[in-house]
């Protein structure tokens, strides 16, 4: 079968390999669909933390596919995700809830091969089924889904406030159709490229802009999704006192933002770092999804066959026009 792998940081092959084994209890599904992003360009570049990736690597943490080997909860044919996350369910992070926090990091597109392939084993307890009325768009996007959800429920949005957005990119775009869920007076989203424009207002924001100045200070809860140290400082700068800003920009390893500590401690603000997803957050993105509640299908811009994948690299590398994830489209 092929498979996307970074063999090592700038080298990017469309391999031919043989069909992985499936451990013992485990089933097998075939990949639909598979989403690429910022963090698998840090992958292909070399310029991510070195704990948290093994090379090669098969790239893709964001996918939806078919079961081809399952069982009776899961049998053959059933549309599913799969949480990347392969928590070891003891240690003392897993016990409170904890699993994006588990002391054995473990996660399919970094440290085992990903889905930009023809075929991925998992274990029964990663797989959730996604109803017929999702699209395969929509199901790819469940992973960075439950990266914005878990980083909402931890600050616990309330009704009515003023919510800023720090950044345009897809991460950006769920959370302005997330965080609606709380009901916000408004949201308003400090972007980079007004080509976003569209894909923001369809997300559910009322003002975008590329201005920081049109941006005043004053938000009660700000989200920086941008991945840039100038977004964080931005940021910082723009919250009301008692405001909290949550922290899910990568701005690149070892870069650091200026903190004005005093500011910080004067408007007794809350600053928030959200490192990946829980198994319970993933649970309520498919909940979302499968009720019909949750459909971020529309943010997918662009569609690449596997044998395409430079393509799609380029267009994370350099988007013209609106831009909201990139897809492989593997099996489909």
């Amino acid at each position: 079968m092929r498979a996307l792998t970074v063999v090592e940081p700038g080298n990017v092959q469309l391999q031919e390999r043989n069909q992985p084994e499936a451990h013992q209890g485990d089933v097998v599904i075939r990949p639909v669909v598979v989403g690429v992003c910022g963090t698998d360009l840090d992958i292909i570049d070399g310029t991510i933390d070195p704990d948290f990736v093994n090379y090669p690597i098969v790239i893709g943490h964001e996918w939806a596919g078919e079961i081809t080997h399952g069982n009776d909860l899961l049998p053959h044919g059933s549309r599913v995700v799969v949480e990347g996350v392969v928590a070891c369910g003891t240690c003392a992070e897993c016990s409170r809830g904890a699993t994006n926090r588990c002391a054995v990091y473990d996660e399919y597109g970094f440290t085992r091969d990903g889905a930009a392939m023809e075929s991925v084993g998992a274990h029964p307890e990663l797989v959730h089924l996604i109803g017929d009325k999702v699209t395969w768009e929509s199901a790819a996007l469940t992973e960075p889904s439950a990266v914005v959800l878990r980083a909402l429920q931890r600050i616990a949005p309330e009704q009515g406030e003023q919510v800023l957005i720090v950044g345009d990119g897809t991460i950006a775009l769920i959370a302005a159709l997330l965080v609606r869920q709380w009901n916000p007076t408004s949201v308003t989203m400090l972007g980079a490229r007004d080509e976003q424009r569209d894909l923001a207002a369809r997300a559910g924001v009322d003002l975008f802009t590329t201005n920081p100045d049109d941006t005043a200070a004053g938000y009660s809860l700000i989200i920086d999704a941008a991945g840039a140290i100038v977004a964080t400082t931005t940021a910082l700068s723009r919250a009301s006192r008692g405001g909290r800003i949550v922290l899910l920009g990568y701005p690149g390893q070892g870069k650091a933002a200026p903190l004005p500590v005093d500011d910080v401690i004067n408007g007794d603000l809350l600053i928030l770092g959200s490192f990946s997803y829980t198994r319970s957050a993933w649970a309520d993105v498919v909940s979302l999804l499968n009720s019909g509640t949750f459909d971020p299908g529309f943010l997918v811009t662009h569609r690449f066959s596997l044998d395409e994948y430079e393509s799609a690299i380029a267009a994370l590398r350099k988007p013209v026009g609106a831009r909201g994830k990139v897809l492989l489209e593997v099996g489909r």
